[in-house]
């Protein structure tokens, strides 16, 4: 039998999936189904300093092949979430992956400085988000900002660093080198692209935030080259995300050059997800005389 596991940035990981921010909040609901262990890792729910209420609803709409959401970042807070979700999920026998979100650098600075000193294992970094003193401009769609925030927020983290990349930009493997050079242990990608769908009846939009994070097996095509350029651009690991489903995408993003993948919306449509994709992968790979799920990553013949 193939050996399932990972290594990213120095932590090691039962096997490569991971449980996308957002999607499965801090893991409860989801452990009535399994042991939470089946991940390889979880990516928790998209924290802050202080608690969040949200945007308001209506704010997660369905599109073919996928979903529109915006959420807005709903959360307890990082004070919160360490008290009373991470002792929890570190009974769980996964790594736990703390994301931080903040409005600007000092809120990422002071988010890595508390999570430092906690008992997560990681933390993604969500610079998809807008900076207040830059009037709204999201951190992670120039070279520039995604380089300032990570040479920012690198000295004040002491746990490995993941830079997770917005793929609403014109150059993911500028971007991804820009999080490199300043000291990103990996990157992960794609986040959501940018969408909108309009009630035809009432002529509104059909989320009260106008637009949203399109996911979903449609923008699978698009994640998959974007983690293709990237693998070829940097030299640390990626891990790789986007419209994942059925194991077959697992296979195929790892062969574009993830390290590891993220699973997310296909939690919503069947929470079994992981369980079959773990499966699978571990049936393909023995059936082609594989040791190690590894050996996948960037095997594309391009």
């Amino acid at each position: 039998m193939a050996d399932l596991s990972v290594k990213i940035a120095g932590v090691d990981f039962a096997n490569p999936i991971i449980a996308a921010s957002g999607t499965i909040g801090f893991g409860h609901e989801y452990s009535e189904f399994y042991p939470l262990s089946v991940f390889g890792g979880i990516s928790c729910k998209g924290t802050t300093l202080k608690e969040r209420p949200g945007n308001p609803p209506p704010r997660i709409a369905e599109t073919p092949m996928g979903m529109l959401n915006a959420v807005g970042l709903q959360n307890p807070g990082v004070e919160h979430f360490i008290e009373h979700d991470l002792p929890w999920l570190r009974q769980q026998h996964t790594v736990v992956i703390a994301n931080a979100a903040g409005s600007c650098v000092e809120d990422y600075c002071k988010m890595a400085e508390i999570l430092s000193d906690s008992d997560v294992d990681m933390v993604e970094l969500n610079i998809s988000c807008p900076n207040v003193k830059e009037g709204g401009v999201q951190f992670g769609t120039s070279c520039e900002s995604v380089a300032a925030i990570t040479k920012a927020v690198r000295p004040c983290c002491k746990k490995p660093l993941i830079i997770k990349l917005s793929p609403n930009v014109s150059d993911i493997a500028a971007i991804a080198k820009a999080a490199e050079s300043e000291g990103a242990d990996a990157v992960s990608l794609i986040n959501t692209l940018t969408g909108m769908r309009i009630d035809i009846n009432t002529r509104k939009p059909v989320i009260a935030n106008i637009t949203g994070g399109m996911s979903g097996p449609a923008v699978f095509p698009v994640a998959v080259r974007m983690v293709w350029q990237v693998k070829k651009a940097v030299s640390i690991p990626v891990i790789g995300m986007g419209g994942i489903t059925t194991w077959q995408d697992a296979v195929e993003m790892m062969m574009a050059g993830a390290d590891a993948i993220q699973i997310g919306t296909a939690l919503f449509t069947d929470p079994y997800s992981p369980v079959k994709i773990a499966e699978g992968l571990s049936t393909y790979l023995d059936a082609h005389g594989m040791k190690s799920v590894t050996e996948l990553t960037a095997s594309v013949l391009a």
